[in-house]
């Protein structure tokens, strides 16, 4: 089953589109990331399928066109979280969290007993209970990402979109995020597609890449496929090698340039 599905798609803000050309099948519970240089137009995709910026083409999710979808429904099909999240002035983790439920709550009503448990379900599963009661602004980078992603697990959405989720991470909360993302994705059957600057991690924890520059598809496949040293020189501009770990995921490492003198 396909859990989301691109044909032609062009996005843009105004004028000629910032990505245009995307083709791409997700299957569901899988991992798409999409990678390419600064400016290559990944986020832009992202916003799209969101429904956050205009489209053309054809967007469904799980077989059904986005375009029919109303504002609850794209909701509550897909969860999206930001590379620079709006964290409100003065909220608590647990009340941020709850947010997500908005999509499922009938006008002006209030929330529930079953969206309070959800909210403790997320908080206990991201290791957030303990800081349920803590202002968002007083957390660290690591746990407010986590945060973010409670918010959107929140929404119980079959589809979630992360972009740039290890902004700001050290390697060590980096991973422990994507650790945790790929955790509920496989416990949850959700699909993920997110845009990864980090070329290792992006082979590490997807299961297909999607490579994008100057706002076109250059290459789609298994990491193995997509990163091979020529391939990233090409559309990076850098000198690489791509070694593989002991698990044998490919790493694409910088390669210094001999000195001519």
């Amino acid at each position: 089953m396909t859990g989301l599905r691109l044909r032609d798609v062009a996005a843009g803000y105004g004028g000629a589109p910032v990505v245009a050309g995307v083709t791409v099948d997700v299957p569901a519970g899988s991992w798409l990331a999409v990678v390419g240089p600064n400016g290559a137009g990944k986020s832009t995709l992202l916003k799209a399928v969101a429904g956050l910026v205009r489209h053309t083409g054809v967007l469904e999710l799980g077989g059904r066109a986005a375009a029919g979808m109303s504002a609850r429904e794209r909701a509550r099909a897909i969860g999206y979280a930001p590379q620079v999240a709006v964290v409100p002035d003065g909220m608590v983790v647990a009340d941020y969290v709850l947010l997500g439920r908005t999509p499922h709550l009938d006008p002006l009503a209030r929330e529930g007993a079953r969206d309070r448990a959800v909210v403790a379900d997320v908080l206990d599963r991201l290791d957030l209970g303990h800081l349920a009661g803590r202002e968002l602004r007083t957390l660290s980078g690591g746990e407010r990402q986590r945060a973010v992603l409670g918010r959107v697990l929140a929404q119980q959405t079959p589809v979630l979109l992360l972009d740039e989720p290890t902004t700001g991470l050290d390697i060590g909360h980096a991973q422990s995020l994507l650790e945790l993302v790929d955790r509920l994705r496989a416990e949850d059957g959700t699909t993920v597609v997110s845009t990864l600057h980090d070329l290792v991690f992006a082979a590490q924890y997807a299961e297909r890449l999607l490579l994008v520059d100057r706002g076109e598809p250059v290459a789609q496949g298994t990491p193995a496929q997509v990163l091979t040293a020529a391939t990233v020189a090409r559309h990076y501009g850098a000198a690489v090698e791509v070694v593989h770990t002991s698990t044998g995921h490919p790493a694409v490492v910088p390669a210094r340039l001999p000195h001519s003198g």
